[in-house]
């Protein structure tokens, strides 16, 4: 007895393609973002806090008191021996390096192990543009009449500045990193499911296009 076999409407057939194809790419698709939320998520949890610059603020915060005291009774001890312009100088160096420094390690603290890069970026500014300048002129003008103890006290405070000014610059350079590669991950997962949502990725046709036959409607 021959058997006859009733073709499959196009129209039908490529609905069942469409079908099969939005379902298993979807999974995939799925897949997919799931793959990307863990890279996200990894670069997310990754500590980029840098150990040496905390070190170095964390001897800091002890030194700077010794460093204090030491200046204040050098200061005392030539005082009447320099010249009034240079009293001036001592005395308001002096107070900008104190406030500063209370200002600076505040926002070291912050921005490296909160990771924030406009304070640690604040930080890097007031080392290198006031706290560097002002302990260089301590350092260097003999006019202010550097005595033994000043010149180490100096000495040590400058080396702790510098490697924080260094330390801080990678650190900084680090958290950019991984700020612009969470920018473009994000980004990039914005486009894609943008994307997936406005086009069929087999076929090239949107979603909210049918190609099942549809009835007519009278």
């Amino acid at each position: 007895m021959p058997v006859f076999y009733s073709p499959v409407p196009e129209n039908l057939q490529m609905g069942l393609a469409y079908m099969g194809g939005s379902v298993f790419t979807n999974n995939r698709t799925m897949d997919s973002d799931f793959n990307r939320e863990q890279e996200d998520a990894s670069v997310v949890n990754e500590l980029v806090s840098h150990l040496p610059l905390q070190m170095l603020l964390y001897f800091n915060l002890f030194y700077f008191p010794c460093w204090w005291f030491s200046a204040v009774f050098m200061l005392e001890v030539k005082y009447y021996h320099l010249p009034g312009y240079y009293q001036a100088l001592l005395i308001t160096g002096l107070v900008l390096v104190t406030v500063i420094e209370v200002i600076r390690l505040y926002l070291g603290y912050i921005g490296n192990l909160k990771e924030k890069v406009p304070a640690l970026a604040a930080f890097w500014l007031l080392s290198f543009t006031f706290q560097l300048p002002v302990l260089l002129f301590f350092i260097t003008d003999e006019g202010v009449i550097i005595l033994p103890l000043e010149r180490a006290v100096h000495s040590i405070y400058l080396i702790f500045l510098l490697a924080q000014i260094l330390a801080s610059f990678l650190a900084l350079r680090t958290m950019t990193r991984k700020l612009t590669l969470l920018f473009h991950l994000r980004q990039l997962g914005k486009v894609e499911s943008m994307r997936h949502a406005e086009m069929s990725p087999i076929y090239g046709l949107p979603y909210n296009r049918s190609v099942l036959p549809v009835s007519p409607t009278h």
